[in-house]
């Protein structure tokens, strides 16, 4: 499956250093959240100096840039594969610099909803690429925190079953 990028990122792909690199904006929510969990890979600016948080300004998924900001972290993405036969899934791999990160995720009875963004970093107003309404499937923390998240698991949907009558399967009833 092909994507279409905008010349900007290929030009920062093709070229050997750029100024230009790609951020990662990744929402998560959940019912139990007042306020959705909003994380990028991008220092653009000191939004505090005690504690000390870089973050990044971004309208997307209906963000104010001007009052609600994308918290910087530390962050390694395993994006998912292009392949047709195998769900959209992401690996999530973020340093552990929050201690009530973990508790945070501890608190969840059920799945939260992650939504990623690849933007560039001159323009993270506009995403290149998408991968929205996935759910987190798996957390697990130590000195890093892993995260998965991926499409509803084909287990999951309802199925109706075919009712086995003279109707449907008159074959059966000779």
């Amino acid at each position: 499956m092909t994507r279409s990028l905008s010349l900007n990122a290929r030009k920062s792909i093709d070229t050997p250093y750029t100024d230009d690199d790609f951020v990662v904006l990744m929402e998560f929510t959940h019912p139990d959240m007042e306020t959705p969990l909003r994380l990028a890979t991008d220092p653009a600016e000191r939004v505090s100096n005690e504690p000390v948080i870089y973050a990044t300004r971004s309208s997307w998924r209906g963000a104010d840039p001007t009052t609600e900001y994308w918290q910087f972290v530390s962050a390694a993405l395993e994006l998912p594969s292009d392949q047709e036969d195998v769900p959209a899934a992401i690996r999530l791999t973020i340093d552990l610099l929050d201690a009530g990160m973990p508790e945070l995720l501890r608190s969840f009875a059920t799945r939260a909803t992650a939504n990623f963004a690849l933007a560039m970093a001159s323009d993270p107003n506009t995403p290149e690429q998408q991968f929205l309404g996935l759910e987190v499937t798996t957390a697990s923390y130590g000195s890093q925190v892993i995260i998965e998240a991926s499409r509803k698991p084909i287990e999951e949907e309802g199925v109706p079953m075919d009712i086995i009558g003279k109707q449907r399967f008159p074959g059966l009833f000779r």
